[in-house]
């Protein structure tokens, strides 16, 4: 079933191999015109009715799985869909998909390539608007076409270095050194290029969320500011120091932005409560792998970090006292999570920092396996200056083809069989 859970309105029921036309042909007892929705009944192999739907016939391999395909959009009652595979799965060679496998037979027969099969199973999973975005830009084929462009230039360089090694007594072909020259100056251009899209933000980013801390001193306010932010009660609020004593994390989205903001034990040097310190270097390590931090202490104490907000919160605090509002003014905005004032400025203010850590529009994101393949083929296309590989035509010739085989394998056509095993395993049933 590629649809949803019954009951439903409809449920599509999809068939892939060469025996799917004989499985409409034995429930419906035709085979429709290709590619039209057709009205028919549907039988057991009995002839019992099983229910009255619309059956569609795409013969291959123009199809999604490059197979003939065949579908059954029935009616979305449980006991019709259980009726309807249990029919199916009686017919001789006949058996029930496995999760994923219908993409996995379109990668299989080079309907999709393995970045576009990623992107799906992304898309998928996509829970917010930035995460739809990328993974739709993957899934439509943005890093394939990319990388089907560097092939072309390195299959150029390619065959000037072979020409040059086979053929170097023809007239037609260039001097060695030329050639060489060419070789260098054609891998550097290229290499640079890949330099920048390894220096743009992972996949990881989008899919995973921003991590966004909240830390500071006791009683600084960060539980109110959590429990502001997710609009419930996650964190317990008490005047007592001490009183978070682990990293409380929950995902959060943002103006379509995925983040996972933490609200961490209080920062003090000191503690008579061994339980309490643990939860210190706990904070301590969340500031350090934040993306954004929030810091709800005083500006000297600030840690070291890139994306800092400074937050005077509770307000209440520096109004009314002229030394208060001087302080507050190193701050770069005055909160009060109890009150509200300030919250609106707050989430603009870190929309605006998260943005500067995601792709820019039309910009493809890599995920780990694909920016570790990318890095290989640009480690390979490093030639220093005046050493001897750059004069060494064989060995220049051999970095072009070990960077050709790593580009291979962000599109899959290196073998990778246990990493598909494990990419089209995250997809459902039917799909």
């Amino acid at each position: 079933m590629s649809s949803g859970m019954p009951p439903a309105a409809i449920a599509v029921v999809r068939v892939s191999g060469p025996q799917a036309g004989a499985a409409l042909q034995m429930l419906a007892g035709r085979l429709p015109a290709a590619r039209r929705a057709t009205l028919a009944e549907i039988k057991s192999m009995d002839g019992e009715p099983l229910d009255r739907a619309l059956i569609l016939w795409f013969p291959g391999p123009a199809t999604a799985t490059g197979e003939d395909l065949a579908e059954l959009h029935l009616h979305g009652g449980r006991a019709v869909v259980a009726a309807v595979e249990a029919a199916l799965a009686a017919l001789p060679g006949f058996r029930r998909a496995e999760a994923g496998e219908f993409t996995r037979r379109a990668f299989l027969s080079g309907r999709i390539d393995l970045a576009e099969a990623e992107g799906l199973a992304d898309l998928l999973a996509a829970e917010t608007e930035s995460q739809r975005v990328q993974a739709l830009g993957m899934a439509s084929g943005h890093v394939s076409r990319a990388v089907a462009g560097w092939q072309e230039r390195l299959l150029t360089l390619m065959a000037g270095a072979e020409a040059e090694l086979n053929f170097a007594d023809e007239d037609d072909v260039q001097a060695g050194e030329i050639v060489t020259l060419k070789l260098v100056a054609g891998m550097t251009d290229l290499g640079q290029e890949l330099a920048g899209w390894l220096a743009r933000p992972a996949a990881e980013v989008i899919s995973e969320g921003l991590s966004v801390v909240i830390a500071g001193p006791p009683n600084a306010g960060k539980s109110t500011l959590i429990n502001a932010l997710v609009r419930r009660e996650l964190a317990i609020v008490s005047p007592v120091a001490g009183t978070t004593r682990d990293v409380i994390e929950t995902p959060l989205a943002l103006d379509g932005i995925a983040m996972r903001f933490s609200d961490t034990a209080g920062l003090r040097s000191e503690s008579a409560d061994n339980i309490e310190m643990i939860g210190i270097d706990r904070a301590k390590a969340a500031v350090e792998g934040a993306d954004i931090l929030l810091w709800l202490g005083a500006p000297n104490d600030v840690p070291n970090h890139p994306r800092t907000i400074l937050i005077a919160a509770q307000a209440d605090r520096w109004r009314g006292d002229a030394a208060a509002e001087a302080e507050a003014a190193r701050y770069d905005l005055i909160l009060s999570a109890a009150t509200g004032e300030g919250m609106e400025a707050l989430h603009r203010m870190i929309v605006e920092m998260a943005r500067t850590l995601l792709p820019r529009e039309g910009e493809a994101a890599l995920r780990q396996r694909q920016r570790a393949a990318l890095g290989k083929a640009r480690d390979w296309l490093r030639i220093a200056a005046g050493s001897r590989e750059a004069s060494d035509l064989i060995l220049l010739a051999e970095r072009l083809r070990l960077a050709s085989g790593a580009l291979d394998r962000i599109t899959g056509r290196a073998g990778v069989e246990v990493m598909l095993d494990t990419l089209f395993g995250r997809f459902c049933i039917g799909k």
